[in-house]
C-alpha cells in the first residue's frame, strides 16, 4: 500500500515534476501552446495595469487649478512594495489559471539538460509563447488605451505609466541584461517553488514573496515591460492633449521612443531573463539534483 503524503514536495522531488513538465510544455501542440501564450501576456498586463494604478497612489498629484490634489505621502520604498505586491497578480493567473510565460518556460532546460526535450523543442517552445504573450501585451496595451483609465486619479495614472516606462527606456545595455537576470532568477524561483505546492493555496504563497522582491528592487521582466513600454508609448503618441497637460510632470519624455523599448530594453531584458532563469536557476538546479540520475 503506497504512502499518502499530504505535506509538500521536497527540492529533488521538485526537480522531477519540473523535468516532467517541462517535457509536457515542449510537446505540447503549437496552437494550444499559442494560445496560452496569448493568455499569460494579458495576464501579466492585468498585473501591471494593478501595479500602475497602485504606484499612482504614491505620487502627488496636481489639480488642473494648479492646487494640490492629493498626496499620499508614502515613502519610495513602501510604495514599491505595495507595487510589486499587488503586481503578484500576473504570475498567480498564469500558474493557477494555467498559461505559458516565457520567463517560467526557462525552467526547461531542466527537461532538456536531461535529454528529455531537444534543442529544437525548446526553441519551438520559447518562440511561440514569446511571440504569443508580445501579441497579447500589445492588444491589452491598446485596449487599456481606449479605456482612458491613464485620465483616473486626476491624471496620476497615466503619469505613472510614463514615468515608468521612461526609466525602462533610459536604461543602459549592460545594466538591463544585470536587471533582467535578477528578475527572472526570482521569478523562476516563484515557479520552482509552486512545484512543492498540495494546494491553490501553497501556490500563491510561494509567488507572491519573489515577485514582490523583484518589483520592489525595480528589476527587468521582459513580458511586463511588452505592456508597460507600449502603454506608455500609445499616450504619447495618440493622445497628444493628455500630454501637453501632464509632460512637464515627466522628465526626459523624449528618451520615451519605439527604438528605445527594443534596444535599451526589450533585448537586453530578454538576454538577461534567459540568463537568470535558464542558468542560474535550472541549470543550477539540474546539476544539484538531477546530474546523476542522467549519469
Amino acid at each position: 500500500m503506497s504512502e499518502i503524503r499530504i505535506d509538500a514536495l521536497l527540492p529533488a522531488e521538485m526537480a522531477t515534476r519540473a523535468e516532467y513538465l517541462g517535457v509536457r510544455k515542449a510537446e505540447m501542440p503549437a496552437f494550444t501552446m499559442f494560445m496560452l501564450a496569448i493568455l499569460a501576456g494579458a495576464f501579466i498586463s492585468l498585473g501591471a495595469i494593478f501595479a500602475t494604478t497602485v504606484a499612482a497612489g504614491g505620487m502627488s498629484v496636481t489639480a488642473a487649478d494648479g492646487t494640490a490634489a492629493y498626496s499620499t505621502g508614502l515613502p519610495y520604498g513602501v510604495t514599491r512594495l505595495l507595487t510589486g505586491l499587488v503586481f503578484s497578480l500576473g504570475l498567480i493567473l498564469v500558474v493557477v489559471g494555467g498559461a505559458e510565460l516565457f520567463t517560467g518556460n526557462n525552467l526547461i532546460v531542466m527537461a532538456w539538460a536531461s535529454g528529455k526535450v531537444t534543442g529544437r523543442a525548446l526553441l519551438r517552445n520559447w518562440t511561440i509563447v514569446y511571440a504569443g504573450n508580445f501579441i497579447a501585451s500589445l492588444a491589452t496595451a491598446a485596449l487599456m488605451f481606449f479605456s482612458k483609465q491613464y485620465t483616473f486619479g486626476s491624471d496620476a495614472v497615466g503619469i505613472a505609466a510614463l514615468k515608468t516606462a521612461v526609466a525602462k527606456c533610459d536604461l543602459g545595455f549592460v545594466q538591463a541584461i544585470a536587471l533582467g537576470i535578477l528578475c527572472n532568477a526570482l521569478v523562476c524561483l516563484a515557479v520552482w517553488m509552486t512545484y512543492s505546492a498540495r494546494t491553490t493555496i501553497d501556490k500563491i504563497a510561494c509567488i507572491i514573496f519573489p515577485i514582490t522582491a523583484f518589483v520592489a528592487a525595480g528589476f527587468e521582466h521582459s513580458i511586463a515591460n511588452m505592456y508597460f513600454i507600449p502603454y506608455a508609448l500609445l499616450i504619447k503618441g495618440f493622445d497628444p492633449e493628455f500630454i501637453a497637460k501632464v509632460g512637464d510632470k515627466v522628465p526626459k519624455l523624449e528618451l520615451l521612443t519605439w527604438n528605445r523599448f527594443f534596444i535599451n530594453n526589450l533585448i537586453p531584458v530578454t538576454i538577461g531573463n534567459i540568463i537568470g532563469g535558464a542558468v542560474l536557476v535550472a541549470a543550477i538546479y539540474w546539476v544539484v539534483f538531477l546530474r546523476e540520475k542522467k549519469a
